[in-house]
């Protein structure tokens, strides 16, 4: 008796099961290498590229010693990467002593893709973060004084 041939569409199921339990056993994994440093991961994904060509690793070292994950490490006449320990932070970017030699690409819980590859960038999107932070807490503090103010000027009822 001939065997039921799969369909394209079980075929597909399969690997897209597949793929989930990878996705969860790497964040797992991800999740007991970041646990002894104490660094918290922000970033829900993201991608380091260290450019070979400019970077002068071997002399500075500079990149290697700011990483708070120990993520970055001296190879083979280069710099490398666990892509496992780093958490898209952009210390390295900070401490490098060369433009565009290090490129981060980092996505935010709310969806926004970041990129950068200068100090000044990082500072400049660190600082836009901040002044939306603080935005949102004025908003709401003022929402709250108004509230009170209302709850103030209204006449008491005795009974």
């Amino acid at each position: 008796m001939p065997s039921k041939q799969p369909s394209i569409f079980d075929l597909m199921n399969e690997e897209s099961e597949s793929k989930v339990d990878e996705e969860a056993e790497k964040r797992q994994r991800r999740r007991e290498l970041l646990e002894p440093t104490g660094v918290k991961e922000l970033f829900k994904e993201g991608k380091i590229d260290i450019n070979k060509f400019t970077c002068v690793g071997g002399q500075c070292k500079l990149c290697i010693k700011a990483c708070p994950t120990n993520a970055l490490y001296w190879g083979t006449g280069k710099v490398g990467v666990i892509e496992d320990l780093c958490v898209y932070c952009g210390a390295c970017v900070l401490s490098c002593m060369v433009d565009d030699c290090i490129k981060v690409e980092r996505e935010r819980d709310n969806g926004k893709v970041e990129r950068f590859s200068k100090p000044g960038d990082v500072i400049k999107l660190a600082e836009r973060q901040n002044s939306q932070k603080r935005f949102e807490r004025v908003k709401t503090n003022a929402a709250t004084l108004r509230h009170k103010r209302k709850i103030k000027d209204e006449p008491m009822e005795w009974c």
